[in-house]
């Protein structure tokens, strides 16, 4: 419309500077008379103004009669029923049961130390001795002792089972083979605290004490820290309020900034117990570590699946408003016959929980609706709008 008005105001520039009584442009201009160029040009400006003027009438006249020029332009996008899994996002630390410092049972020197640190070592094999101050030497005339008694109570029983012998003799006999039977294995018993044995199969971490150093049982004698890499979990601590969705079996995503990685796994244990302080209780989280890349105390961030709806309506939180009493709401863009237009309706909805950037509709609104997504904020009730695009979907 404005080119064709441009147009036309060339055409009568043209018309109203050349032919007719009043002389062209071009004829004042070669008449090198400076006051008629003057009273031309002023013709012509004059001439421009009442064409601009023209003009801008127009363009009002043209407003108002257009409707399409006033209509808002929104983007929709269409809901659709589909899975919603929501994860509960905690902070925890990794964790591992056999992690533990070893001690020695008795006092004496360390004799010898039979493994290096970071060597991986089985249940029950012997990490260290120390020495026994002759409780060897001991437990060999003991136990001579007691073959004597059980001789001599073997030769006693055959006797008393033939009637020969008092039972007196007999009864002695017995009491002392069983005596010096206990008594050696008493001290097998304490000889056996000389040997300082991996509780579990793992690796040495640390070898605190030096072959040769003086030890005893009790703190601040520890002499191996042994740990094992197999076994790891993540504890986190999970709000009272979500105690009846977090369940052993639950899934969970455990992730290890650090290391870049993330492994898929399952709830453990949940404890049985609210801790006061912060009204929570704790989670184990079992972690697989083939690569023994995991270590204890490392930051972990666990995603723990709380809540998963297979039909759930999901929408961009942005587009959700909230009047003054409180009532959240939305537009969607009914069709009134037209691909490109619509009407605004407002619809109240109620929601549900949030992940990333959309929240989960629970009531107000069914699949096939179309959300106003783009242009929401600057819509009323009931206008009339114009729908540039649908959009396919929304970023899950």
């Amino acid at each position: 419309m404005k080119n064709v008005l441009s147009i036309l105001i060339m055409a009568i520039l043209v018309a109203s500077c050349g032919g007719g009584s009043d002389a062209s442009v071009s004829a004042v201009i070669e008449s090198k008379d400076i006051d008629a160029i003057r009273a031309k040009r002023s013709a012509i400006a004059e001439q421009q103004k009442a064409l601009d003027n023209e003009v801008k009438q127009l363009d009002s006249a043209i407003a108002e009669l257009d409707d399409n020029a006033k209509l808002p332009l929104v983007t929709t996008f269409k809901t659709k029923a589909e899975k919603f899994i929501h994860y509960l996002e905690l902070q925890g630390d990794v964790m591992t049961k056999q992690n533990v410092l070893i001690y020695p049972e008795m006092a004496g020197t360390l004799y010898r130390v039979y493994v290096k640190k970071g060597q991986k070592v089985k249940k029950g094999q012997i990490l260290a001795s120390i020495d026994d101050g002759g409780l060897s030497s001991q437990l060999a005339q003991l136990k001579t002792q007691a073959d004597l008694a059980k001789t001599t109570f073997d030769r006693q029983k055959r006797l008393w089972e033939q009637n020969i012998g008092s039972e007196i003799q007999y009864l002695q006999a017995k009491t002392q083979y069983e005596a010096q039977t206990n008594t050696v294995k008493q001290l097998e018993s304490q000889l056996a605290k000389s040997s300082i044995r991996a509780p579990f199969s793992g690796v040495i971490d640390d070898i605190i004490k030096d072959q040769g150093t003086v030890v005893s049982p009790g703190p601040g004698s520890e002499v191996f820290r042994i740990v094992n890499l197999s076994n790891m979990y993540v504890e986190v601590e999970v709000p009272e309020s979500h105690l009846t969705n977090v369940v052993p079996g639950k899934t969970a995503q455990v992730s290890f900034p650090v290391l870049g990685e993330t492994v898929e796994t399952q709830i453990r244990q949940t404890g049985n117990f609210i801790n006061p302080s912060n009204r929570s209780f704790t989670v184990e989280i079992p972690v697989p570590n083939d690569k023994g890349t995991i270590k204890p105390n490392l930051t972990a961030i666990a995603k723990i699946n709380d809540y998963t709806k297979e039909d759930a309506i999901l929408i961009p939180q942005s587009v959700v408003s909230e009047n003054a009493a409180g009532e959240q709401y939305v537009y969607l863009a009914e069709n009134n016959g037209s691909d490109t237009q619509g009407i605004a309706k407002r619809v109240i909805i109620e929601t549900g929980k949030t992940q990333g950037d959309n929240v989960e509709v629970v009531s107000g609104l069914v699949a096939g609706n179309n959300i106003i997504v783009e242009g929401a904020r600057s819509v009323r009730d009931n206008q009339q709008v114009k729908v540039r695009n649908e959009m396919k979907t929304v970023n899950n």
